[in-house]
């Protein structure tokens, strides 16, 4: 096949990694049923090395077409970008069918619950305490991050390891915190519909969370083998981005399900 191309577009190459990526999350989702009804792990730790083995060579092979071979042009990074920004919209309105969901039931509670929010029996967390404390830290990643994309633009290596690093392990802090948070919660998932709501939200933002520290994580090592340049770091880019829209949420998770639905 000629590699010659006379357009400015990226035309992809046959890769494995759609097929090992949907093949492990496959596995991944059907084991996890098995493992909730029956408590076996079988072929669980497959799926999730089949995954995190499908993501490391995919993330490896869109670096090297975007550093090393020149693929990424300026057209072929606007269509990225628009990807990304559909993207972050589509996981808005991810978010919003669990608001939509808290603030149905809290605005209204049904009999069953005791027509009382929280429901009766229930003990929610103070949001003065650790809420509070990680969304401060949220904050705090979110001006490291933007002082780090202004690093970058002004060619500053220094100071983008610097905040780069600093954002890494704010994001990690931040996990750490709300695993304490979940082994300390006085309900679970099970206790009715404040549990439910309370539990798919913060932990479908704790995913999100973690999954922007990666990113974060492998724009650093990125960062730190000379990939980016001031003009031509749009990985970062997304990335940054990626985050900052994890850092609103939680502000409306913060203000609507610790503060005000207390």
């Amino acid at each position: 096949m000629s590699t010659n191309h006379n357009h400015p577009y990226h035309l992809v190459d046959y890769w494995p990694w759609p097929l090992t990526g949907v093949s492990g999350t496959m596995t991944l989702v059907t084991r996890l049923i098995k493992w909730f009804h029956n408590f076996n792990m079988k072929l669980l730790m497959l799926g999730c090395f089949l995954g995190l083995l499908s993501m490391y060579h995919w993330w490896r092979d869109v670096c090297r077409e975007g550093t090393f071979q020149g693929k990424h042009t300026i057209l072929v990074s606007k269509g990225l970008r628009w990807g990304m920004i559909l993207f972050i919209i589509s996981e808005m309105f991810f978010f919003i069918s669990f608001f939509w969901a808290f603030f149905h039931s809290s605005l209204s509670p049904n009999i069953e619950i005791g027509s009382n929010w929280p429901p009766m029996n229930i003990v929610s967390f103070n949001p003065f305490q650790i809420p509070l404390l990680n969304t401060i830290i949220l904050i705090t990643s979110g001006i490291t991050v933007t002082w780090a994309h202004h690093a970058l633009m002004e060619n500053n290596y220094t100071q983008t390891s610097q905040s780069l690093f600093i954002t890494i392990i704010l994001g990690i802090y931040f996990t750490i915190l709300q695993a304490y948070e979940y082994i300390e919660a006085p309900f679970t998932i099970a206790d009715s519909i404040y549990g439910s709501t309370f539990f798919l939200a913060t932990g479908f933002h704790g995913l999100h969370v973690i999954i922007g520290t990666i990113f974060l994580l492998t724009c650093f090592i990125r960062h730190l083998n000379f990939h980016f340049s001031s003009n031509h770091h749009f990985g970062f880019e997304a990335a940054a981005w990626y985050w900052h829209f994890v850092d609103v949420v939680w502000l409306f998770l913060y203000i609507s399900i610790y503060w005000w639905g207390n």
